[in-house]
C-alpha cells in the first residue's frame, strides 16, 4: 500500500519516515507529485489545515494521504504565532526571520511558556478524514542555541530537559516532541487499517 505524505518539507518528510515506519507501507511524499500546486493553508486552526492538506491531495492523487500542520503557541502571546508559525515573519518560510521576530516579541517577557502542538490527519481518496494530534510544552530562551532541526528548534526547551530541540538527538527529538507523539497517536489509532490496506477509516 502506497501512504502519500503531503509535503515538501525535506526536514519534516526525514522526520516522518523515521517515526513512521510501518513494514507494509511504501511511503511518497508531495515532492514525488510535482504538478500537485501547493495546498493553500487558510484553516483558522491546526486540524482544518491538516484536513484540507490530507483531503486535497488524496482526492488528487487517488492515494491514501498523511498531513500534519503544527505550530508553537507562546502563552505571553496569546498562543501567537499559531496557525501562522510557519510564515510569522512573512510570506516566504524563513526560520532564522521567525525567530528572530519570535524573540523580538519576547524581550523583556519573564514568562516564556510555550508549546509545540501538531494534528495529523489521515484521508482516504474519496474525501473522509480522521485527526490526531500531539502535544509537547516547553519554554522559549533568549537566543538561538544549536544547528540540527528546524523552524523553533533553536528556542525551545521542552520540559523536563537542559537543550534545545535543535541541540537534541534526532532519536531523542522523535520521540517527545509534538510531531513524534502525533504520529504515534496516529499508528496506534490507524496501524492496522495502514498495515491491511482496509478500504475504511477506523473510529
Amino acid at each position: 500500500m502506497k501512504l502519500l505524505i503531503a509535503t515538501r518539507n525535506k526536514h519534516k518528510l526525514r522526520e516522518i519516515r523515521e517515526i513512521f515506519s510501518i513494514a507494509t507501507l511504501q511511503i511518497v511524499s508531495a515532492l514525488d507529485f510535482p504538478w500537485i500546486p501547493d495546498v493553500v493553508e487558510d484553516g483558522d486552526t491546526l486540524e482544518a489545515n491538516a484536513i484540507k492538506k490530507a483531503s486535497t491531495l488524496a482526492k488528487a492523487t487517488g492515494l491514501w494521504t498523511l498531513a500534519d500542520d503544527s505550530g508553537l503557541e507562546v502563552e505571553a502571546l496569546g498562543g501567537a504565532p499559531g496557525v501562522y508559525s510557519a510564515r510569522y515573519a512573512g510570506e516566504s518560510v524563513d526560520y532564522a526571520a521567525n525567530n528572530r521576530k519570535l524573540l523580538r516579541n519576547l524581550e523583556g517577557v519573564v514568562e516564556r511558556r510555550a508549546q509545540f502542538r501538531c494534528a495529523i490527519a489521515l484521508a482516504a481518496p474519496d474525501g473522509r478524514a480522521r485527526v490526531v494530534e500531539g502535544s509537547c510544552a516547553g519554554l522559549i530562551i533568549r537566543e538561538t542555541r544549536g544547528a540540527n532541526g528546524f523552524g523553533y528548534d533553536p528556542v525551545f526547551v521542552p520540559d523536563g530537559y537542559a537543550e534545545t530541540f535543535a541541540e537534541t538527538e534526532a532519536e531523542l527529538k522523535n520521540r517527545i516532541s509534538h510531531r513524534g507523539r502525533a504520529l504515534e497517536a496516529a499508528r496506534r489509532a490507524w496501524g492496522d487499517l495502514l498495515e491491511s490496506g482496509a478500504a475504511k477509516l477506523t473510529p
